[in-house]
């Protein structure tokens, strides 16, 4: 006859045998203030008929409850440890332990940049900062950061094993050119629960940041053009007087002239026309700096008026000279006196004036 050998399997010694209980679900999920659906522990089928006692344990206060359903304190109890305890027939008593989460959703998450402005230097490096407040596990929070719409960069919050309610601020460092002047930043915070909950995971964005890139240092102040407005402009009587305010920067600056009340004047734009002399105020201002402009409006009388009067009766004085002057002139060199005394009848020739009846008239020429 053939030998049969068979090999039973030797427990591996010194490894504590599995608790035949099982704790549905295995982790539990749960809301900050909200109670959920409990944990269910129950023997497995085949130690069933072997239980003597199934029972939940505290193991952070060492408090037992005689139940098969577990249901956290979600309002003060952040660090419970709860375990599920079953006494056996033939192996005693074991546990085994509930992984419980409680989340918190945070009350606000914003960003913003470091120094607290909107506008930034072109190709140096800054920090924006996205502030989550009031959310719990911190440890399960990632920070997710969009350029636009394209994510941009991750941070994971590293904190150790903190449950309870946390304020956290994630940062980032940018640097941008010209080219993403307007640029759009967003931070998103995550909660990563866990797949195997119905609450896999959880998110909230922040409202957007637009950020202004400034070229230059320089250039970022406004700078007002005095080419086009001096210090002191001439004002004439009766004729209003246009004072040009320009400038530049980046942002693009605002114009605001400053002036009394009392003064009539006319705005249009940038520029202000004047009427009486005084202390008009030239104001530049953008989210850098601003700068003011100080222009006198000097009043004077306009003597060209009366100056192109003066020429004018000047020339007509000189003209009805010359005119009387010519005209005595002419009466003594262009025109001839003739006389009729001792007329001769004579033939014709260069000296002899002829009526309409060919009668020829002699004339003597008066010297």
């Amino acid at each position: 006859p053939t030998a049969l050998t068979f090999l039973l399997p030797t427990p591996h010694i010194g490894a504590p045998p599995e608790c035949p209980i099982e704790i549905t679900p295995e982790t539990l999920i749960v809301e900050y203030q909200n109670q959920g659906r409990p944990a269910t522990c129950q023997p497995t089928s085949t130690s069933a008929s072997h239980v003597r006692q199934i029972y939940w344990q505290d193991l952070q206060d060492n408090r037992t409850f005689d139940v098969i359903d577990w249901l956290p304190d979600t309002y003060n109890n952040w660090y419970s440890r709860p375990a599920c305890f079953g006494d056996f027939q033939g192996i005693g008593t074991c546990h085994k332990k509930l992984k419980v989460i409680i989340y918190k959703t945070p009350d606000s998450v914003s960003i913003r940049p470091l120094e607290n402005s909107s506008s930034v230097l072109e190709d140096r490096a800054f920090q924006l900062h996205c502030d989550i407040i009031n959310v719990a596990p911190a440890q399960m929070l990632t920070v997710q950061w969009y350029r636009g719409s394209e994510p941009d960069d991750v941070r994971n919050c590293d904190i150790g094993v903190v449950k309870s309610p946390v304020n956290l601020t994630s940062s980032v460092n940018v640097t941008l050119n010209r080219a993403h002047s307007g640029a759009e930043f967003r931070c998103e915070a995550q909660l990563r629960l866990g797949s195997e909950a119905s609450h896999g995971a959880w998110s909230s964005e922040s409202a957007p940041l637009n950020l202004t890139v400034l070229c230059e240092i320089t250039s970022s102040f406004p700078v007002i053009n005095t080419a086009k407005l001096p210090k002191r402009v001439p004002l004439f009587r009766g004729y209003p007087e246009e004072l040009v305010c320009e400038a530049h920067g980046s942002p693009a600056p605002v114009i605001q002239w400053l002036y009394s009340k009392d003064k009539v004047v006319q705005v249009s734009g940038g520029n202000l026309t004047v009427f009486e002399e005084g202390i008009y105020n030239c104001s530049a201002r953008n989210g850098v700096d601003s700068t003011v402009h100080v222009v006198e409006v000097v009043l004077k009388e306009d003597y060209l008026p009366l100056i192109a009067g003066f020429v004018a009766v000047t020339v007509v004085v000189i003209s009805v000279i010359f005119v009387f002057l010519y005209s005595i002139y002419y009466k003594n060199t262009k025109m001839r006196r003739y006389s009729l005394k001792n007329p001769k009848l004579s033939t014709h020739n260069g000296n002899v004036a002829t009526n309409g009846w060919d009668l020829p008239l002699p004339m003597t020429k008066l010297s």
